[in-house]
């Protein structure tokens, strides 16, 4: 099979704040493995991880990428995930992959809401972590700093592994202290040097190398009584206790280098090795279990290449020129090239297309993969993310994250009538490969309105749309669906008389409007008697008030929340038509909504938003100047939620002045709640601006 055994098998996911250095360190991985002749740059755009024209653009990674790659006898795929808030969901998926991560921390950024937000789900998930501190040339009072953060923000104590050696403030080497020695290594090579310890620094090895047979010692009970009888454990004991400690969630590494500089990497490398539990450790601590399509019943798994199939399609990428691929994490079983699998999600059969590896961009084609590998599936034909693929006499579905919902709208319009199918097929193929996108067709105010988690994710899916379909919209905020409704009743008569030659039209009716529960939405009743209109005219009325609130009296917008009666009317044995009352029940509608009260209506929506503890006050203060009602604050973690109650129309554009106010550390979601009236004099203005813009249309 060509597959490298379960235990010599890692799968990782490196986690950071954007900027901290993630795709620059999986790099120095690669040189320091052999597996590329020399570093990338992030800045240059010669990374393999950020291989995708917005990631050079930008220089930063906005997608996950998968590399696969081998030290000593272990074989990794480290997939290097975007750091930036609103793509967290990319993040979120690839947790849902892997067996364990490694954080990245930088001093100059240190650890921001969108990594605290992630560790929540590392928590979760219990996956097993190592920590390397990139820019290890900084003052040691900024790594104290960071050491501190990790307690104060993420729970945890690192366990210092390795520390920089320094040269007239420039970083040359590290010292491993499990290993105690001194490990040099070069940008422009992938070699390193192993040396003895700087007698300086023997002290440091001594206090560090007991504080880690301490945490070795306390991940077991028979290890922590060898270690307070003997003062010590042996080698073997203390990777033991280690491995344990890591595995079991006590322990957290700590490893210092810098990736630019490629230095400190070696000993990262090897804990990845010794430490990380391969997906067969994983299975022991975290059994496989799923549900069975057809109902509640739990499915069990074992993580073997015997077991029967189960995988789950964490990525997907869809090119207009390549095709199809699907990322999958294979759990059980094993996957060949060109079968035929079943979707368990979607309960249909699939054909798969080849197998491949993955290096960033390069694929190097595989016959067949076994259980806990990452692979990728060419041209699945109706499988999305989230999707669990198995064998079809053995049906497992694997749970799925709920993933960042969108919070932010724009509406858009193609460029051309030429661009009018790219745009509608490029957007639904860039939801397929990003869930975190929406895209909807507005019913009320016939817009197509693009949705995402924030400004850079829509920024990101344009740039996409542009390069991949070749489509260009024009962008501008989406137009606000109000609602009109009444407050009082009344009657009003509408009669519709038209003489022609020949056949004329006359139609006649009376109607009653009163208004009804918010909610409840439109009613129509036959009061008629006596046959003043004839039965089959009374379908004929409703159309009518049906079609006259598609557009209210005040502005134009859509009548909810009313309760029509006709009750009155006439009719002539020649000229009436369904027509006839059709226009007369339209006519009377909006005669009598003039004098029942009109109001308008706005969209409310339920709003939390998540806050640094320290930003709380100046977010509330601002939801109030919205026209919001806090509704609930609670304090979650290290943040602070606060729910509210806000106008859709205040909180369209709130991404850019939530993280003004919160120095980016903010986050929200939002959902419609209700439909609320809108207080006097927003509404004048509303509707002064409703009738320019008609008249306006009107003129052209």
């Amino acid at each position: 099979m060509n597959e490298p055994g379960a235990r010599s098998l890692r799968n990782v996911a490196i986690i950071a704040n954007r900027g901290a250095g993630k795709t620059s360190l999986a790099e120095a991985m690669l040189l320091a493995a052999g597996a590329i002749p020399s570093l990338g740059s992030v800045t240059q755009g010669t990374t393999v991880s950020d291989f995708e024209p917005e990631e050079i653009h930008h220089r930063s990674s906005v997608s996950t990428s998968l590399l696969r790659y081998s030290w000593n006898q272990t074989t990794i795929n480290l997939l290097d995930t975007p750091g930036a808030l609103s793509l967290l969901g990319e993040a979120i998926a690839a947790l849902h992959a892997v067996d364990a991560v490694i954080v990245v921390l930088s001093p100059s950024s240190g650890i921001r809401s969108e990594l605290i937000r992630l560790w929540a789900h590392v928590r979760a998930l219990h996956l097993p972590c190592l920590i390397f501190i990139n820019e290890g040339e900084k003052e040691s009072a900024s790594i104290d700093e960071l050491m501190a953060a990790c307690k104060r923000d993420l729970d945890i104590t690192p366990l210092p592994m390795s520390r920089t050696i320094k040269e007239g403030g420039q970083c040359h080497g590290v010292i491993d202290v499990l290993h105690q020695a001194a490990i040099h290594s070069r940008a422009d090579s992938s070699k390193w040097q192993q040396q003895p310890i700087p007698e300086g620094e023997k002290g440091f090895i001594a206090e560090a190398r007991k504080r880690i047979q301490e945490a070795a010692a306390e991940a077991d009970d028979q290890l922590l009584e060898q270690y307070l009888s003997a003062g010590e454990l042996t080698a073997a004991d203390l990777m033991r206790g280690l491995h344990l400690g890591v595995q079991g969630g006590t322990v957290v590494p700590l490893y210092a280098g810098s990736a630019l500089k490629n230095v400190g990497i070696v000993p990262l490398l090897n804990a990845m090795a010794e430490f990380l539990p391969s997906p067969a450790d994983r299975a022991v601590r975290t059994p496989l279990a799923g549900q069975h399509p057809d109902g509640d019943q739990e499915v069990s798994r074992q993580a073997t290449i015997e077991s029967p199939l189960s995988a789950v399609i964490f990525k997907t990428i869809i090119d207009p020129f390549v095709g199809r691929l699907s990322y999958v994490r294979i759990y059980s079983g094993a996957l060949q090239t060109d079968s035929m699998l079943f979707n368990a999600t979607r309960k249909i059969k699939e054909k798969s297309g080849h197998l491949y590896h993955l290096l960033g961009k390069k694929h190097t084609a595989i016959a067949s993969a076994g259980a806990g590998e990452i692979v990728a599936i060419g041209k699945l034909k109706d499988a999305q993310t989230g999707d669990t693929l198995c064998d079809e006499q053995h049906p497992v579905c694997y749970s799925w994250p709920v993933l960042p919902r969108p919070v932010l709208s724009f509406a858009i319009e193609p460029k051309s009538s030429a661009d009018i199918d790219k745009v509608s097929l490029g957007l639904h193929k860039l939801i397929e490969e990003d869930p975190t996108l929406g895209f909807t067709r507005n019913a009320d105010t016939k817009e197509m309105v693009l949705s995402g988690t924030g400004q850079l994710h829509l920024d990101l899916a344009l740039e996409k749309l542009h390069r991949k379909y070749g489509a260009e919209v024009v962008i501008h905020t989406p137009k606000i669906p109000y609602r009109e409704t009444i407050r009082g009743t009344s009657q009003a008569q509408g009669k519709y008389k038209k003489q022609t030659g020949g056949h004329g039209q006359y139609g006649d009716c009376w109607l009653e409007l009163s208004p009804a529960a918010r909610g409840e939405g439109f009613t129509f009743n036959n009061r008629v008697v006596g046959g003043v209109i004839p039965r089959n005219f009374i379908p004929a009325v409703e159309k009518g008030v049906v079609e006259a609130m598609q557009h209210g009296t005040l502005a134009g917008f859509p009548v909810v929340d009313v309760r029509v009666a006709v009750y009155d009317g006439s009719y002539h044995v020649v000229d009436s038509s369904e027509m006839s009352f059709k226009i007369a029940a339209s006519m009377a509608f909006k005669k009598a909504m003039e004098s029942a009260h009109p109001v308008l209506l706005e969209p409310m929506m339920t709003v939390e938003v998540e806050a640094p503890a320290a930003h709380i006050g100046a977010v509330i203060g601002d939801l109030n100047a919205r026209r919001g009602r806090i509704l609930h604050v609670e304090a979650r973690g290290h943040a602070e939620i606060v729910k509210a109650s806000v106008p859709l129309a205040e909180i369209m554009t709130y991404t850019t002045t939530l993280n003004s106010l919160t120095g980016g550390g903010g986050s929200y979601v939002m959902e419609l709640a209700r439909y609320d009236e809108v207080p006097r004099e927003v509404a004048a203005k509303i509707i002064e601006e409703a009738k320019a813009t008609k008249q306006t249309v009107a003129a052209h």
